[in-house]
């Protein structure tokens, strides 16, 4: 397994569409390549411009399949969005060690953007079954 940490800075005024890019790679990451096992982004606590990817590929080959892919692209064309080079360190995992908990099932995923706009849009009103009196 190839573990990766990425550091990037990301330029104020290109904060939102630094998230939508990295949002379209990590969900379709971990969604469409069976050879990607986690692609989590954080965010720094102590500078909000500061953002972390951790990747888990199961080897070079995935990795390079990885950076071949469609939302790869997006994600490079939006590389103007940082304040300089990106710091990349590589490295092996070592726990779990288990194949099976790399091999978990993959559940679609939306993107949170996506999902704020749903629930922006107003819900229908449930039917309301009143109950009929019998007159006796």
């Amino acid at each position: 397994m190839i573990a990766i940490w990425v550091k990037a800075r990301v330029k104020p005024a290109e904060r939102e569409r630094f998230l939508e890019a990295i949002e379209v790679d990590a969900l379709a990451s971990e969604r469409d390549e069976a050879g990607c096992h986690r692609f989590n982004v954080l965010q720094d606590e102590q500078d909000q411009t500061v953002y972390y990817f951790y990747e888990v590929y199961k080897d070079q080959a995935a990795l390079e399949a990885h950076r071949a892919m469609p939302h790869y692209v997006i994600w490079r064309a939006a590389a103007e969005t940082l304040e300089g080079p990106t710091e990349v360190i590589r490295s092996r995992t070592v726990f779990p060690s288990a194949s099976a908990y790399w091999a978990k099932a993959r559940q679609p995923a939306k993107p949170a953007r996506a999902k704020a706009r749903a629930k922006a849009r107003p819900k229908a009103r449930p039917k309301v079954r009143r109950s009929r009196r019998r007159r006796g």
